[in-house]
């Protein structure tokens, strides 16, 4: 097998043109605040209501404060590589085009399937995470369930049945529930911030330091086997705490898979990525301030942090908002998660890597209708009868991967085509992308062995996929197709 033929790479021209004709092009959708709405939808989920006290509480203490700043940074550092590529080819593909015009066909389908363990695992993830919120919403009120385990499962299939058809069928729907449930829960994350702020007191914060000491649950990751013991608390309990809260901003890269469906896409998408992590990060660092400031970080319960700081400061109703903002939260973001794996997948098909019958444009719903009703499906089935939850750490291992080839990309592709329009550059670069490529890292070595393993497993899958179907049925290979060039389709915008 040639070299040359996996490593052959899309024209850039044609990453943006259409490629297989013109029931396989997207409808732009969104404009500038939707893209924001997007963004906001996925990084805040009910996330923003237990972690910050939870790693304060286990790992970092006050300084938790810090550990979010630092992971603020780090994935700024990866958005503002996002941006510039995104901007450079605005395609739904999003890291998997990006890889395919400037590494070649092969890291581009290693990327994709990567993207593929990541969107798909996260929708199930969350979707059982709703569940269970659901039913916790729910007997907070005082209504008894009966056979509990029943209803979370009946709930897992009732929420995923109704957000793949309301992305499989109409995407403006779509887009008008997800500005309502996002005001919604921006409301309650408000009262949350508003409320608690009465009762905070200086005292609790301390130094923003705590002596070190030993985890109290120890996990086996790739830095421990690096330095040896870890330890919990201390500076390395603030680094440590923050690669766990990195994990909450994930999710400004899927708002560039909207980017085929974006007027004027090439400004629009770094803006409503970068406007959308900010915001993302001034409210994780209020809630956090909040929570860090209510009670002493060692009375801070790990199990529901907020909800007892109300608790303890006698406000019990607030544990009622926090459940219903956590609902909202996790419903925005299986549906933005959704939107984006058919989009990647969508992509992937359009290229002939995956079957191209999943890239046909519903003429009725002028949506991509079997991919999304083909991810609905797969995603039901994990949730269902996978244990998920023991694999989550999959979801973000896949996204930092991406991440990774994301801020290369960007110094090889100033290298290689300085000529491209880019309607957003990295400032600084190489040294930004390069930071950014040292913090990703960084945030690798975090994760389990275990989880590196089954990466490891599933991206060794996947190269014998590509090795016997997508190699051979590539756009690329069958010279026979429409140009790439085609000139009815996509244009650049």
């Amino acid at each position: 097998m040639p070299l040359s033929t996996i490593l052959r790479r899309l024209p850039p021209d044609a990453a943006t043109g259409l490629r297989t004709g013109a029931r396989h092009s997207l409808a732009e959708l969104y404009r500038p605040a939707d893209l924001v709405v997007l963004g906001l939808g996925v990084m805040i989920g009910a996330g923003i209501f237990s972690i910050a006290g939870q790693q304060a509480a286990t790992m970092a203490g006050p300084g938790v404060i810090l550990s979010f700043m630092i992971a603020g940074i780090a994935c700024l550092l990866a958005c503002l590589c996002y941006a510039e590529l995104s901007s450079t080819m605005p395609t739904s593909g999003s890291a998997y085009t990006f890889t395919y015009v400037i590494f070649g066909e092969v890291w581009a389908w290693i990327i994709g399937w990567a993207l593929i363990l990541e969107l798909e695992l996260a929708v199930a993830v969350v979707a059982r995470a709703w569940a269970l919120i659901t039913v916790r919403a729910i007997t907070g009120f005082g209504v008894r369930l009966p056979y509990q385990n029943v209803v979370e499962d009946v709930f897992v299939l009732f929420i995923l049945v109704v957000l793949t058809s309301v992305v499989a069928l109409n995407a403006r729907v779509g887009l008008r529930a997800l500005w309502v449930m996002v005001a919604a829960k921006l409301l309650a994350i408000g009262a949350v911030i508003v409320v608690g702020a009465r009762y905070v007191k200086v005292a609790n914060f301390g130094d923003l330091y705590t002596e070190p000491k030993p985890p109290a649950t120890p996990a086996a990751t790739v830095l421990d086997m690096i330095v040896g013991q870890s330890h919990a608390f201390g500076w390395f309990g603030v680094f440590a705490a923050a690669s766990a809260i990195a994990f909450a901003y994930i999710g400004f890269d899927v708002v560039a898979t909207a980017a085929e469906e974006t007027v004027n896409a090439s400004r629009a998408i770094p803006k409503g990525m970068i406007r959308s992590l900010v915001i993302a990060t001034i409210i994780y660092l209020a809630v956090a301030v909040v929570m860090v400031g209510m009670i002493p970080y060692t009375g801070i319960s790990p199990d529901s942090p907020l909800s007892s700081a109300f608790r303890v400061v006698g406000v019990d109703w607030m544990a009622h908002v926090i459940d219903i903002g956590g609902v909202l939260g996790l419903t925005t973001v299986i549906l933005v998660l959704i939107v984006g794996q058919t989009r990647v997948l969508f992509s992937i098909a359009r290229d002939g890597l995956m079957p191209r019958r999943l890239a046909t444009i519903s003429r009725r719903y002028h949506t991509p209708t079997r991919v999304t009703l083909l991810i609905g499906v797969v995603a039901i089935l994990l949730a269902e009868l996978v244990p998920v939850f023991t694999l989550q750490q999959l979801v973000v291992i896949g996204t930092l991967f991406a991440f990774m080839f994301v801020a290369a990309g960007v110094i090889v592709m100033r290298r290689r085509m300085p000529h491209l329009d880019r309607g957003f550059r990295v400032p600084l670069s190489p040294l930004l992308p390069a930071l950014s490529l040292v913090a990703t890292l960084w945030l690798m070595v975090n994760l389990q062995v275990l989880t590196w393993a089954w990466f490891a497993l599933w991206m060794a899958f996947g190269l014998l996929v590509y090795l016997g179907y997508g190699r051979r049925h590539s756009l690329l290979a069958q010279p026979e197709l429409p140009s790439l060039n085609h000139s009815g389709g996509r244009h650049r915008r």
